[in-house]
C-alpha cells in the first residue's frame, strides 16, 4: 500500500519519492552560471532518459496487442488434460501482433508476415503459442533461420531494403516456395490485424488424462472475416499512417468493437504420423482439410487496451518454450530450436528475470529456485535457494511425471540429417494447390502482379531468372505470367 504524505497529490517527486524543487530550472552558480554536478534531481532525468530504451527485437521489432479472455466452446479433454481447454474454462490472456522483417518505426502495411503472439495466464501456469498469420514458413530447419532473416533486413552496405537480397535467398531454398506464394498473395497484406488469421504453424502435441497423444496444429480464425489491402493501398497507408494497424486495434477496443477469433484444431493420431503423406513436423508444409478437419475449441475475445505500451507490450515476452501440462513440443526442428532461441534473446533484451515483469509474471504461485540477477524483487518461494534440500522445497517427483508434461518429443536418435520425405512430399506441390485449387482468377492476378512488382526492383540477373524457375516451378502458367510481366516492366 502506497503511504501518501506529500502535501499534494500533483507534487512533482524524483524516482525515490522525494519533491523535487523545480521541473524547469536547473541549479547553476549564479544566474548564468556552470551548473550543478549535485543537482541530483537533474542528473537523475538525464540518465534515465539516456538509458529508457531497451534494444528492439531482432525479429518482429514492430508491433502492439491487447489483453483479452479464451473461452472453450466445445469439449476436447479426449485429447488434452490442459487446463485451459477444459469445457467451460476462461482463460485471461495477452496477444501480440506484429510485422517479421521491419525494425520499430516501419510501416505496418509492408508485405510480411504477420507476427501472432499469445500469452495465457492458466491456472497451472503461463502457455504461450508463437505463432504467424500463415500456416507455414520459409524454412525447416533452424540452422537456416539466421541467414534467412539477414537476407529480408536492411543491406549492411547501403541501409536499404534490398529486393535481390530476398530473391537471392528464396531462390536458393526452394523449401521457401509455399510460404513466398502465401507471401506475394492476398494474406501478405492484411488490411488489420482483427482482418486476419493466427496458425501455430508448427505442429504440438496434446495429451490426454490417459495419457494419449495426438499431433495438433491451432488455427485462430479471425470473426471479423478475412480481408486484404491491395499493393497500392498497403503503398498509400505506409506513407499516410504508418501506424494503420496499431492505431485500429487500439481504436476498435476503445469503441468497443472487441475483436475475436475462433480457435479449431487439426488432430492427428500419433500413429499416423509415420506414414503420412507429408512429413507431418515440416513447417513448409500443411495438412490439407480433406485429411484432418478443423474441430473447433473456443473463441479468444480482446477487450482490454493497455495502458502503457512500453511495460505491456514491448515487454512482453513470448516463448514457445512456456508449455503447460498437457500441451508438448514434436520434432518440429524449427519449433525446438525456438525452444531455446526465445527465452534467450529475452535474457538479453530485457534482463534475466524478465518474467517478473507485468506482462509476462504467472497469475499463479511462482516455486522456482532462479535467483538474484539484475532488477530481481521476488524473493524464492522455496524455503531454499538449492535442490535437493531440507526445508521442504519444492520437488518436481511430486509432480505427475515427465510424460504429462509434455517434455517428451519422441523416440529417436540423435542426428543431424533432412526430414526423411513422405510420400507426396515436394517443395512445390502445395502452393501449386494453393494457386490452383484456392484462388480465384482475380487473386491469381493480383498474386502476378505483386511478384512482377517486387521482382522489378531485382538488380542481379541471375537471382532475377533463378526467382523465374521458381515461380515455373511453382505453377508453369502462372510463372510464365510473371515473367511476360517482369520482361514487360
Amino acid at each position: 500500500m502506497v503511504d501518501d504524505r506529500s502535501e499534494s497529490q500533483d507534487t512533482t517527486t524524483t524516482n525515490a519519492g522525494i519533491p523535487v524543487p523545480s521541473d524547469e530550472h536547473s541549479l547553476s552558480v549564479g544566474r548564468d552560471g556552470p551548473l550543478l554536478l549535485h543537482d541530483a534531481y537533474l542528473i537523475e532525468k538525464m540518465a534515465q532518459f539516456n538509458r529508457e530504451r531497451v534494444p528492439e527485437r531482432v525479429v518482429h521489432a514492430k508491433g502492439s496487442g491487447a489483453y483479452g479472455t479464451f473461452r472453450v466452446t466445445e469439449d476436447v479433454s479426449a485429447y488434452t488434460c490442459a487446463d485451459l481447454f477444459q469445457p467451460g474454462r476462461e482463460t485471461p490472456m495477452l496477444a501480440r501482433f506484429s510485422t517479421v522483417a521491419g525494425e520499430m518505426g516501419s510501416p505496418d502495411t509492408w508485405r510480411d508476415p504477420r507476427g501472432f503472439a499469445l500469452k495465457f495466464y492458466t491456472r497451472e501456469g503461463n502457455y504461450d503459442m508463437v505463432g504467424n498469420n500463415t500456416p507455414v514458413f520459409f524454412m525447416r530447419d533452424p540452422q537456416k533461420f539466421q541467414d534467412f532473416i539477414r537476407s529480408q533486413k536492411r543491406d549492411p552496405r547501403t541501409g536499404l531494403r534490398d529486393n535481390t537480397m530476398q530473391w537471392d535467398y528464396w531462390s536458393l531454398s526452394p523449401e521457401s516456395a509455399h510460404q513466398v506464394t502465401w507471401l506475394m498473395g492476398d494474406r501478405g497484406l492484411p488490411k488489420t490485424w482483427r482482418h486476419m488469421d493466427g496458425f501455430s504453424s508448427h505442429t504440438y502435441q496434446w495429451i490426454n488424462a490417459r495419457g494419449e497423444r495426438f499431433w495438433v496444429k491451432y488455427h485462430f480464425q479471425t470473426d471479423q472475416g478475412n480481408d486484404f489491402l491491395t499493393q497500392e493501398e498497403s503503398d498509400r497507408l505506409a506513407g499516410e499512417d504508418a501506424d494503420h494497424h496499431r492505431r485500429d486495434l487500439f481504436e476498435a477496443i476503445e469503441r468497443g468493437e472487441y475483436p475475436s477469433w475462433t480457435l479449431r484444431m487439426q488432430i492427428m493420431p500419433v500413429a499416423e504420423a509415420a506414414d503420412y503423406r507429408f512429413n507431418p513436423f515440416d513447417l513448409t508444409k500443411v495438412w490439407p482439410h480433406a485429411d484432418y478437419p478443423l474441430i473447433e475449441v473456443g473463441r479468444m475475445t480482446l477487450d482490454h487496451n493497455p495502458e502503457n505500451h512500453f511495460i505491456h507490450i514491448e515487454q512482453a515476452a513470448f516463448e514457445p518454450a512456456n508449455l503447460v501440462r498437457g500441451i508438448g513440443a514434436s520434432p518440429d526442428k524449427m519449433l525446438l530450436g525456438r525452444i531455446f532461441s526465445y527465452p534467450d534473446t529475452h535474457r538479453y533484451r530485457i534482463g534475466v528475470n524478465y518474467n517478473e515483469l507485468p506482462p509476462n509474471r504467472p497469475r499463479v504461485r511462482v516455486r522456482s529456485y532462479s535467483k538474484d540477477g539484475h532488477m530481481r524483487h521476488d524473493a524464492p518461494d522455496t524455503g531454499a535457494v538449492y535442490h535437493p534440500n531440507s526445508f521442504g522445497g519444492p520437488d518436481a517427483a511430486r509432480q505427475e511425471g515427465e510424460e504429462q508434461a509434455g517434455w517428451r518429443v519422441e523416440e529417436a536418435d540423435l542426428v543431424r540429417e533432412a526430414y526423411t520425405p513422405h510420400r507426396d512430399d515436394d517443395d512445390f506441390v502445395q502452393p501449386r494447390a494453393l494457386i490452383r485449387d484456392v484462388m480465384d482468377d482475380a487473386a491469381r492476378g493480383r498474386l502476378v502482379s505483386n511478384v512482377v512488382g517486387h521482382l522489378s526492383s531485382v538488380t542481379d540477373d541471375g537471382v532475377l531468372s533463378r526467382a523465374l524457375d521458381y515461380w515455373r516451378s511453382i505453377d508453369a502458367e502462372t510463372g510464365e505470367r510473371i515473367a511476360g510481366g517482369v520482361r514487360g516492366a
